[in-house]
């Protein structure tokens, strides 16, 4: 087990990475150009981590392909709306808004799936939105589209972590992601074609880099996963938090103050409660509730 969580911290460290080369490149290109390149790049770099058993030919061949395409269509808006807001807003702020996805689900599954939801787990989401009101401070600082976008962002996610639960045992990972790259290819293609950028070389070094850092991002997660059970990966997914206060201070001159920085412990704290929670409701948790759903 310890070997899959230090797996886990990797995984999201990486990810971390991925969105700071991410924030990094804005201005430079326009969200979908960024989208389709990082998506691209991240497609190379996953074509070698095909799980045992499955072979990428087949990945169109798919039990319930409704539910499969709406979910990548889900996370390929969820991809393009991360990149509008991690280039126009602190990475610090970005994170505790679509770190409203675990509680969203709690909402979520109520509606969609008719779950019975306790008093701790409503108990959570206020918590958790009280700590995203301490970070981002509606009234007290200006909003811009970014802080919308990630919060839409979060909605996303969400909406396809409630997906993968009804998918996660009937569906080949190849055509989860496989689905996920093609349209992701197509949609921000289609959206870069309009105001094309040639990068240049260290530009695309860059580009590269935040691919292969996702990549490695859902590699060290698939690999995590082998021998560490869900629930006890998913509270790793809370060191972004860490990460992004540290790699906004040393990068992007973001000094988070005293009242973000308990918003963020807020935001994270009730989160782990969800978690928690679910482990009770569900005995071991089987699926990941905080699983990248996004190149």
């Amino acid at each position: 087990m310890p070997n899959g969580i230090l797996l886990a911290l990797i995984a999201y460290a990486s990810y971390s990475g991925s969105d700071a080369v991410i924030k990094s490149l804005g201005g430079q290109f326009t969200v979908f150009e960024i989208g389709f390149f990082v998506t691209l790049f991240a497609g190379f770099f996953l074509f070698f981590t095909r799980p045992a058993g499955e072979r990428w030919r087949d990945f169109w061949r798919m039990k319930r392909p409704w539910a499969v395409q709406a979910r990548a269509w889900a996370g390929i808006a969820s991809g393009v709306l991360s990149v509008y807001a991690f280039t126009h807003i602190p990475l610090a702020e970005v994170y505790a808004l679509i770190f409203l996805a675990p509680l969203l689900v709690t909402i979520l599954s109520t509606v969609i799936l008719k779950e019975k939801v306790g008093p701790w787990r409503w108990l959570a989401v206020v918590a958790g939105f009280a700590g995203v009101m301490l970070v981002v401070r509606p009234g007290f600082r200006e909003l811009n589209l970014g802080h919308l976008a990630a919060f839409v962002n979060a909605f996303l996610a969400a909406t396809s972590v409630i997906l993968l639960r009804s998918l996660a045992q009937q569906e080949k990972r190849t055509s989860m992601l496989g689905v996920l790259v093609g349209y992701g290819l197509l949609f921000n293609g289609a959206g870069a074609a309009a105001s094309f950028t040639l990068p240049n070389a260290m530009q695309f070094v860059w580009l590269a880099m935040a691919g292969a850092f996702t990549a490695g991002g859902q590699f060290m997660q698939l690999l995590a996963a082998k021998y560490a059970p869900a629930n006890r990966i998913a509270p790793t997914h809370y060191s972004q938090i860490v990460w992004a206060v540290i790699l906004g201070a040393l990068f992007f001159q973001e000094y988070p103050d005293w009242l973000t920085l308990v918003g963020l412990a807020v935001v994270g704290g009730s989160g782990l409660l969800t978690m928690v929670r679910e482990e009770v409701r569900l005995g071991t948790v089987r699926w990941n509730p905080f699983a990248r759903t996004r190149l």
